[in-house]
């Protein structure tokens, strides 16, 4: 019915995407916006916007001073700015974090450094189903 072909490339079509990792060095330093849709690993610095559906990943030695949106984050190194985490957010023992942050999930390691203001999404609409199940209850009793 398909030729060798087009199989393989109706496999190619439907096979996953992998996240590239794109990597700013020790020795760099990059000042401006960043938009993407992999992994980044922050080694040197970075000054600006950092925008991706991955993983942003600071390095002990690598430094942002901006805003970053990304799905997950790992730091251990530093930061300053407002920082915009969809899903979870760990603070190594190294780090030391400072500003505005917004995330799903917080796990932070003894010993880091966190002086920002944070607001955890997902906390809101867990309150409220807990809320509307108590006054559900209180009806039925």
């Amino acid at each position: 019915m398909f030729s060798k072909k087009e199989k393989k490339e109706e496999m190619q079509k439907n096979k996953p995407r992998t996240m590239e990792r794109n990597v700013i060095a020790k020795t760099t330093t990059f000042v401006g916006d960043i938009n993407s849709e992999g992994d980044f690993r922050i080694d040197g610095t970075l000054e600006g916007t950092l925008k991706t559906k991955g993983r942003v990943i600071i390095g002990s030695e690598g430094i942002i001073k901006g805003n970053v949106e990304s799905t997950n984050a790992d730091i251990e190194g530093k930061f300053s700015g407002q920082l915009s985490v969809a899903n979870t957010l760990t603070i190594k023992s190294t780090a030391n974090i400072s500003g505005d942050v917004t995330i799903g999930k917080l796990s932070i390691e003894p010993g880091a450094t966190f002086n920002a203001t944070c607001a955890m999404k997902g906390a809101l609409k867990e309150l409220n189903k807990d809320n509307e199940t108590k006054k559900a209850s209180e009806k039925t009793a």
